[in-house]
This record gives structure tokens, sequence and C-alpha cells, in this order.
């Protein structure tokens, strides 16, 4: 290969590098008289679901075809680190995968994501699981073509773990899921420092991409039929810290080229052919009443909002380092529902934090109460090494966590069951996802406020938005009838 060949921009040097492959890949199905197969195993959020959609869509462009089955011919783990069991059940998964690749030789196995960020991983991976070809973490997503190039040139175990990334690179291949929605990447990393949380350790500090890539994004996945877009970061609220790299050295953008989120979302809304913008994650100490403002305003906004709050005890959030207060936490809610009384909260509930007292938990079944969320997503805590937590003093016993685990289940059910009610006999447009998986006379939709719906359909109508009543509630969804 001459290197002076080789673009040094991206993306054109990933460009390169999947010709380069592709041409490797085609000699190889000749060799072989069969396809290539390739399997991607996904872990952790949506950040991760992206990042999958485009290692998807650089091995599809270089001519690997995907199959479920790990028994592939390139086997890729996006992983994710954020509990201390999400390493084993990887490491689990790799036993499996040796005994497939004792049986091809040719097999090559990838690891990817927030996991590979750990230094200690990378040696345990080194020593114990040599069979592993290529490693990289979250910063390089975008070069697994040049990753696999240069294994399949080497036969050598490929690693490129960078502690920071100087660019982000979006304008690649891309499989997704849906060809209806997509998710949109508008920032990296995060600032918060959870005393319980992994991910700043992991995706780094917080970076945003500047409002003109963001939108030039859109306004291409309009043209392509999406209809509604996820808008993805640690902390979207936080949007607008917009850093250069100058001279391989971060520079802090001008205070007049900085947008906030609420601006981004406007701008957003105004893109023909979007008729659907969600986003995620919301930081409660950066929810602005700009952003509440705009929310009600818009109509494309979907009215749902996910807002983690963690603990109901002001006690335990300044032990998490959340840097609001439970008083602070519920006037928020109130400006919101203010503005949008009919909006959907969702919110994410840790139980059992190191110093939680029996007071500490009763607040946390009083922000229930007093919030009213429509779901909740509930954990247990669990200690993970390298976060402050992991080391505090009055771990909570694991008898008692459960003990709490369960009666905060219990009240969570019965007012997410009772939340839900409030659509019953109401017309919501509903944006049609798939065909039913139990049954194949129904399709499946969710309305803005995330509510999913299950009606009478056929697979023509998926991607389109149609009017359903929702008749009957099952608890957490809801089965309907297409009006008109």
């Amino acid at each position: 290969m001459n290197s002076v060949s080789i673009p040094t921009m991206e993306p054109d040097r990933q460009y390169y590098f999947m010709n380069q492959c592709k041409t490797l890949v085609l000699e190889k199905k000749a060799a072989l008289n069969r396809p290539l197969t390739y399997n991607i195993q996904t872990f952790g959020c949506q950040m991760n679901s992206h990042d999958s959609e485009k290692l998807k869509g650089i091995m599809d462009e270089i001519g690997y075809e995907e199959v479920d089955d790990e028994a592939a011919d390139f086997v890729i783990f996006n992983t994710c680190t954020i509990r201390e069991n999400a390493n084993q059940k990887l490491y689990g998964h790799l036993g499996h995968v040796k005994t497939l690749k004792n049986k091809n030789k040719d097999m090559i196995v990838c690891l990817c994501g927030c996991m590979m960020q750990e230094p200690h991983v990378i040696e345990t991976l080194k020593q114990k699981y040599k069979f592993v070809n290529i490693i990289f973490g979250t910063h390089n997503i975008y070069k697994l073509a040049e990753l696999i190039y240069s294994y399949l040139e080497t036969g050598k175990q490929t690693i490129e773990v960078l502690d920071e990334t100087k660019q982000t690179v979006e304008q690649l291949p891309r499989k997704r899921k849906y060809t209806f929605k997509s998710g949109v990447n508008i920032m990296y990393g995060c600032n918060n420092f959870c005393t319980y949380c992994i991910v700043p350790y992991v995706r780094g500090r917080e970076q945003s991409r500047k409002k003109e890539e963001i939108l030039a994004e859109v306004e291409a996945l309009a043209k392509q039929g999406i209809s509604e877009v996820m808008l993805l970061g640690q902390n979207v609220n936080s949007y607008g810290n917009i850093y250069d790299y100058k001279d391989g050295k971060i520079v802090e953008v001008d205070e007049k080229d900085r947008v906030t989120f609420p601006q981004l979302l406007t701008e957003v809304c105004k893109i023909d052919g979007i008729k659907r913008v969600r986003f995620m994650t919301s930081h409660p100490k950066d929810l602005s009443d700009e952003l509440i403002e705009v929310m009600a305003e818009e109509p494309k906004i979907c009215k749902h909002l996910h807002l983690p709050v963690q603990s109901g005890s002001t006690n335990i959030l300044t032990r998490m380092n959340r840097r609001y207060t439970k008083e602070q936490y519920l006037a928020l809610v109130d400006r919101i529902r203010a503005k949008m009384p009919n909006i959907s909260l969702t919110t994410d509930i840790i139980v059992g934090f190191p110093g939680e007292t029996e007071e500490d938990f009763e607040d946390t079944l009083d922000i229930i109460r007093k919030v009213k969320y429509d779901q909740a997503f509930t954990f247990i805590y669990s200690k993970r090494t390298g976060t402050p937590a992991a080391t505090m003093d009055n771990q909570v016993p694991e008898d008692v966590i459960k003990e709490r685990f369960n009666r905060l289940l219990t009240l969570v059910n019965e007012i997410s069951n009772a939340q839900i009610k409030r659509f019953a006999d109401q017309v919501k447009p509903v944006l049609v996802e798939e065909v039913n998986h139990h049954d194949a006379s129904l399709v499946t939709g969710r309305t803005e406020e995330n509510v999913t719906v299950h009606f009478p359909g056929t697979a023509d109508m998926i991607g389109t938005t149609v009017d359903v009543k929702l008749t009957d509630c099952k608890g957490f969804y809801f089965m309907g009838e297409r009006i008109g």
C-alpha cells in the first residue's frame, strides 16, 4: 500500500480504508465461495446503540452481511461499563466466542465501547483473551475500517484506545434499525461526575458539536425520509460549551458563537420533513425555563421528558453530587407542568446508595407520589470500581436494599398504571414502528408521550403517523383502533 495515497482528512481517510477492506473481503469471499457474515452485540445506552448503527454501516460497506448469530465470521461487542456486572457479562460471552473461534480459525473478534477505556480491562484482555483481534474505545468508533485493515494486513492484535478525541466524524455509512427515525449525537462526554457513575472517565469531558454540523445532518436525514429525530447526549441541557481544536490545543469558542440547547431545538424544528423531535438525557440541574418554553410552544417537540431524579433525599443527592435538592427538583417539575400539564415524565431511581437511611428512602417514595411519573427505571445500587461511591462509608446491607426495592417497585407500578390511564379514550397520533411481535394482524407504535400502542394494521403502515383511539389500557401499554 502506498502511504502517500492515504488521505489525511476525515471522512475521506475512512472511505479509503473501507475500499481497501472491500477488496480484501471480496478476495476472501471468493476463496471460501460463500458470503462473509458479521454480528454486533450492543450493551448499554442510547449512545451505544447509535454507535452500533455506524459500525453496522461500515461493515455493510466493506462487504460483510449481518446475521443474528454469534457464530459469524466477524463478531463485534460494543460494550458498556456502567455497572460492574457488565464486565463479567462480556467475559462470559468471550468464553463462548472462543469455542466458536476454535471451529472457525478465520473468525475475527472485535471489542469496542466504554469498557475498553479502562486500562485494567485492556491488560486482562491482553493476558487472558489473546484470541481477541481488534480492540478500540469510545473516541475512535469511526476508525473501524482503518483498524480492520491494519489487522488484515498484519495479522497481529490491533489495539487503539485514546484518552480523548480531537474530532468527531459523523459523515459515514449507517445502518439504522428504523428507516423513519434516527438518533443524532449533539455532544459527547460528561462533566457532571456523579459519584456512582463511571461515564465521565470512559466517555471523556463534554464536547458539543457545532450547530451547523448538527443541522446539516438532520436536513440530510429528512431528505432520506426520516421524520423523527432524537437528539442524544449524556446531558443535552448543557449543550453549547463548544470547544475547537487549534494547533493541537483545545480552544473555547467565543461567547457570541455559542448556542443553547433550546436554541438548537428551535432550529431543528424548522427543518422540513421532520415531524417529531425527541431528546435525552436531561440533567435536572441544567434544565432551563427557556427549554420549558420552547418545549411548550413547539408542536414538533414530543411532550415526553426523561428527567432522572436518582433519589428523593437531599442528603443522598448531595452524596451523589447531583447538585440539586429535593425541593429544587419538585419546583422544576411544577414549572414544567404549569406549561405542559399533560407531559409524560419518566425518571431513573437508585435504591440503596451508600448512607441511605429509612428516612432518605421515604423521601424517595414521597417524591414519586408527588411527581407521579409515567414510568420509572429503577436500579439497585451496586459498587462500581473507579467511582467515589464505591469506597464510601455506610454501604447499605443487601437485605435492606432488596426490601426497599420491592416497596419502591410496588409504588412505581401503582402510580404508573394510574398515570397511563389518563389517555384512555383519547385519539392520539401514533407513529407506527413495526408489525407486532406476537400478533401479525397488529402493528405497534408510539404516541408523542412515548406510550406504546398496539392496533390492527399492516406492514405498509410502518413509518407513517396515524390517528388512533386508545381503547383498552393494559397496564403499561394500550390497545387501540385506527380512526379514519
